[in-house]
Formats: structure tokens, C-alpha cells, sequence
């Protein structure tokens, strides 16, 4: 599994992470969960760590905090999704002890929201140790004028953001900027929710890019961009989740080749 450096801290995550968005919003039964598990024990096999969550997912941070010690050394993420200050406080505590993390590798401001009130939080619980990182999300395009502003104004360690071959938006002006003020950065939807893969066949030179499936190449299209430290596309599939991590294997593909795979996917 290729390995991303964190910018602000100098240590390493494998590029393809965990998301459990919908997917681990289950319940506590064996039969719900049993899909979950193994997921994870092949995300582990692999060489994941990184797993990403939040209060906003439903039951998806207690069903993490639940199975995750079959991931040896995890990197937990999860975010902050309410206004106020003391409401942060309380759902942060509320998130630390459902996914049984001390500390939380990363707190990150769930879709902007309230940012100004949360980040001193955030800095200060970095400072005590109950955090490691701190960052920002947003899931739109929309948001990427505020996204820019904060990213060139605040410290901050990470930025997630949304990035797929449909939609390389991103890679104008976050991800320049990101390298330049050494931001590190989660991809969020890969897949444009699933709806990547009702498009354009697999090409069979696919294979000369170490893939055999699209998710594989919409995943190394992503992680191939040097600015982009991490993706995390959503699985209950054990067999997806394989397909996934593959795409964090073998070479990556050049500037020429992304700009091949992309005029391919979409084409007319």
C-alpha cells in the first residue's frame, strides 16, 4: 500500500482509507454487522488504518468504535457537526468514547459548520493532547470559495474535500494550494455516490494501469494526483473493499495518463 505523508506531522497513512458514510449506520445485531467485520479485517490485511466518521453518520461511529480493533493501528477521523461552542465540546467527548479513541487522530469541522466557533476548540484540544490533527470538510463544489479562504488564512492540518474524475474541480486551485500551504487532504465521493460506474466500459488498456475494475481506476486517478494524501470511498462489501485497496497498489499514473483516463471517461 502507498503511503502519503501527513505535512504537519511527518508521519505516514496509506492513500486508501475507510469511509462509513451509510455503510456502517447499521444496528447491533450479528447478522447486521457481520458484513462489517470482515470488511474490515481485509481493509487491515491490506495495510488500512485510516477510518473516517461522524456524528452526523447515525449509528456509523458506534458500530466503528465497535469493530475497529480489527485494525491494528488505526487512524481514527471523525468530525464536529453542531453550532456552539459548549454543544461541540459535548458531542467531541460524545464521538471520543464511542469510537473508544484517546486520543482522536483527527477532529475535523463537519461541512464548515459554525467553523469559526469550533476551530479555537479544536486548537486548543490539539494542544492538550485530546486531538492530533485538526481539520475541515465539505462534500460541494459550492463550498470551495469559503473552503480556499479559510485553507490560505488558518492553520489547519487537513482539508477533505470531493474529487473524482467527473468532477476534478479540485484540482484548479484547493490542491495547488493545499501543497503550497502544506495542507494534507482527504478525498471524499470517488464515485459521485455510486454514479461513476453507469458510464463509459472498461477500457482494455486498463491493465497497463495495474486495474481490472473501474472503481480501481476511478480510485488511482485520485490518489495518483501528489496533492491528494488520502481517499475514502464507502463499502459494505467485502469484494468491493478489495477492489478498493488494490487501487493503492502498483504505480501510479502520470499527469498525461490521468488526462488520457479522464478525456476517455468522458467522452461523448
Amino acid at each position: 500500500m502507498i503511503q502519503r505523508t501527513i505535512p504537519h506531522g511527518s508521519e505516514q497513512i496509506p492513500v486508501i482509507g475507510l469511509g462509513t458514510w451509510q455503510t456502517f449506520d447499521v444496528g447491533k445485531s450479528e447478522r447486521e454487522r457481520a458484513p462489517l467485520v470482515e470488511v474490515l479485517r481485509r481493509f487491515a490485511d491490506a495495510g488500512g488504518r485510516v477510518i473516517d466518521s461522524s456524528p452526523m453518520y447515525g449509528h456509523a461511529e458506534e458500530v466503528a468504535g465497535d469493530l475497529i480493533s480489527n485494525v491494528p493501528h488505526p487512524f481514527v477521523a471523525t468530525k464536529v457537526w453542531t453550532r456552539g461552542r459548549e454543544r461541540g465540546i459535548e458531542q467531541m467527548k460524545r464521538s471520543a468514547a464511542l469510537l473508544r479513541a484517546t486520543p482522536i487522530d483527527l477532529m475535523q469541522i463537519h461541512n464548515l459548520l459554525d467553523w469559526r466557533t469550533h476551530l479555537p476548540t479544536l486548537r486548543s484540544w490539539k494542544s492538550e493532547g485530546r486531538i492530533r490533527y485538526i481539520g475541515i470538510t465539505h462534500y460541494t463544489t459550492s463550498a470551495f470559495d469559503e473552503l480556499e479562504s479559510i485553507m490560505s488564512s488558518e492553520e489547519i492540518d487537513f482539508v477533505q474535500l470531493p474529487l473524482s474524475i467527473a468532477l476534478p474541480d479540485a484540482e484548479e486551485r484547493l490542491l495547488p494550494l493545499a501543497q503550497s500551504r502544506g495542507i494534507a487532504v482527504i478525498v471524499n465521493r470517488p464515485f459521485e455516490g455510486g454514479s461513476l460506474f453507469r458510464r463509459a466500459p472498461l477500457p482494455e488498456w486498463a491493465r497497463e494501469f495495474d486495474s481490472t475494475s473501474w472503481s480501481e481506476l476511478f480510485l488511482r486517478y485520485v490518489v495518483s494526483h501528489p496533492a491528494v494524501t488520502c481517499v475514502i470511498p464507502a463499502t459494505r462489501s467485502p469484494d468491493h473493499l478489495v477492489e478498493n485497496m488494490r487501487a493503492g497498489e502498483g504505480r501510479g499514473l502520470s499527469g498525461e495518463e490521468r488526462a488520457k483516463l479522464r478525456a476517455y471517461f468522458n467522452r461523448k
